[in-house]
């Protein structure tokens, strides 16, 4: 069912990129200026006037919202016009777009420093605030579903208004038969503050406390993880034992916070009606079962020619038989040493953005020029990446933790290509720009890919072209091999907590289990990595979303075969594709591209592109 516009839902649950965040870089004064991003398109500050009156007229709104229309909801259907349906929809959309602008800014203060106890408590707040004034809307969608769906049909073929909300209104209409009786559905609403929210919120704060000693330096994560793709071994061994002490002496907490999640999950999949404990979030994507279920079985078969085949590879080239797990994200010799400054990551994303098409550039120019990015690593801010979208009245904000590495600069053109997914959704309003998770990341991995394609194109020297085809292939094989491992982990955690609480030691042991699988015999996992499940925000902040980033990377393998041999007319569909937001299933935005991701052998194709890469380094070390 709609809830109050959440933080998590908007970026852990959407755009968070911290699933792979030992693929990221180092940091030096040489990176040049790195922008801070500016919020007060949003609100000036936190104790902001603006901000107040806007929380009191959201108040004041929603209860008139509720005076006016609850219990009139199915008489509006069918009077049409400015008393209709569509009229109503309309309001509801202006209110769900002044929350989520509160919530914005609330979210993006608090994730730019997770350690102030301001912030926090102002978050917090904020949270609180906003779901109590969700709780006077909740009867709208709720009192929408009880209605036949054949007048609200009719609404849509007769009533202008209604029928500008049609995808809106079909999306609802799936949850109907998970939708429960009024007072439960506001009791878990408001019960998610104290619940599910609160456990979230321990785990941001807990893991932006951490410090992690790295040879008598005192570190935060990011710094910590750093430390593994260090050309030296024993930086990476060290980093790793540091990263598991500290994890390891957390660990109660990490199974407690998990635990607790995963049980609420089953009460709330139980009550709802769900049979499989990866039913919602399959919902809420709005794919279908057999489609996810295709993909993971898809890429567990391709494990053998993927990772296991590629980290043997890797091995030989450090001159290695076996690999510790700290040394799967190392460098290889033929890796540029030199980090990559500000700038020129600036210019070589939208150089590659430019290529494909100038507006593309252009709308992700807008995020440098108007200090939508928030870059430099500090103490207390949130790891890994982030694009926000905000509100469609506003613009989306970039979060990142720019160090130099080549990484990074990929991980730009990753969130820029969400930014501008965003802003071209925007259009369709509040209620119908946002996008499943699994078309979400269609267009930031389709921007790493102009990005690295270009690079590529533009080298000629076989050493540093074999770097970045390795670089590219340890990407993917982050983005398809481990997300899905990671999908596997899950679905096994959830599973075995329905029997019940679950200790570190199991946990880690099916976290061992699924690395093993999936990593290959090239890996050793030794002592200590039983622990770095644990770090991973995915599985505290949006339970299956993982699966997402190997459905974008496979999809985006298919959607870039198509752009190479397409002689004209790309660029107008894929930047239909991205202005259609939450309004088209999957099935329609890829049918003009000639693709069905129902088709099982789509997911052979996209994997096919990256096996491609691996024969190519071959060629080049033979």
């Amino acid at each position: 069912m709609p809830v109050p516009p959440s933080f998590h839902d908007f970026i852990s649950g959407l755009n968070h990129a911290l699933v792979e965040t030992e693929a990221t870089g180092g940091q030096d004064g040489s990176l040049g200026q790195l922008p801070q991003w500016d919020l007060d398109d949003l609100y000036p500050a936190m104790d902001a006037p603006q901000l107040k009156d806007d929380l009191a007229r959201a108040a004041s709104e929603s209860a008139a919202f509720e005076e006016h229309w609850k219990g009139r909801i199915e008489t509006a259907v069918k009077a049409g016009g400015d008393k209709g349906l569509g009229a109503a929809l309309r309001q509801y959309e202006t209110l769900e777009e002044l929350m989520g602008r509160i919530v914005s800014y609330a979210g993006l203060t608090y994730f730019s420093d997770t350690s102030d106890p301001e912030r926090a408590k102002f978050y917090g707040d904020v949270q609180s605030s906003i779901t109590d004034i969700s709780s006077r809307l909740l009867f709208f969608p709720l009192e929408i579903n009880r209605i036949d769906d054949a007048v609200i049909d009719a609404a849509i073929k007769d009533d202008p208004q209604t029928a500008h909300y049609r995808p809106w209104l079909v999306d609802l209409r799936l949850d109907k038969p998970y939708q429960l009786e009024d007072r439960i559905e506001q009791l878990f609403l408001e019960k998610s503050v104290t619940g599910h929210g609160a456990w979230n919120r321990l785990f941001d704060e807990t893991m932006a406390s951490l410090r992690f000693d790295v040879e008598g330096e005192e570190l935060t994560l990011e710094p910590a993880l750093n430390r593994l793709q260090s050309a030296k071994p024993e930086e990476r061994r060290n980093a790793a034992m540091a990263l598991s002490k500290t994890f390891s002496e957390n660990i109660r907490t990490f199974t407690l916070i998990t635990n607790t999640l995963a049980k609420d999950k089953e009460i709330s999949d139980r009550w709802r009606g769900f049979s499989d404990i990866a039913d919602s979030r399959h919902l809420a994507n709005r794919v279908e079962r057999q489609v996810v279920d295709a993909l993971s079985d898809a890429v567990s078969e391709a494990y053998p020619r993927l990772s296991h085949r590629y980290y043997a590879m890797k091995a030989k080239w450090l001159g290695m038989d076996v690999m510790d797990f700290w040394d799967r994200n190392a460098p290889l010799p033929e890796t540029p040493k030199a980090l990559i400054g500000w700038d020129t990551a600036r210019e070589t994303v939208l150089s590659a953005y430019r290529d494909f098409d100038p507006r593309m550039a252009e709308i992700a120019g807008r995020f440098f020029d108007r200090n939508w990015i928030d870059a430099p690593v500090r103490a207390g801010k949130a790891p890994g990446a982030f694009a926000h979208p905000t509100v469609p009245s506003v613009h989306p904000y970039v979060l990142l933790n720019y160090m130099g590495k080549p990484r990074d600069v990929m991980t730009l053109a990753h969130e820029l290509g969400h930014g501008v997914h965003q802003v071209l959704a925007g259009e369709q309003g509040a209620l119908m720009a946002q996008t499943p998770l699994t078309l979400a990341e269609t267009a930031s991995v389709f921007g790493e890919m102009l990005t690295f394609r270009t690079l590529l194109n533009s080298t000629e020297d076989r050493k540093e072209r074999k770097a970045m085809l390795a670089q590219k292939v340890e990407d993917m094989i982050n983005t398809v091999v481990r997300q899905i491992a990671f999908y596997q982990f899950e679905r096994k955690v959830h599973t075995a907590r329905r029997e019940g609480e679950l200790t570190s030691e199991q946990i880690g042991e099916l976290w061992i289990s699924v690395q093993g699988e999936s990593l290959g015999p090239a890996i050793r996992i030794s002592e200590g990595y039983d622990a770095f499940w644990a770090y991973i925000p995915h599985f505290i902040h949006s339970p299956f979303y993982v699966y997402a980033y190997a459905f974008g990377d496979c999809l985006v393998n298919s959607l870039y075969a198509v752009y190479q041999n397409a002689e004209d007319g790309f660029q107008e569909r894929y930047f239909d594709m991205l202005k259609a937001g939450g309004t088209k299933h999957h099935s329609e935005l890829l049918a003009p591209f000639g693709l069905d991701a129902s088709d099982p052998s789509f997911w052979s194709q996209g994997l096919a592109m990256i096996e491609g890469l691996i024969d190519e380094l071959d060629a080049l070390d033979s």
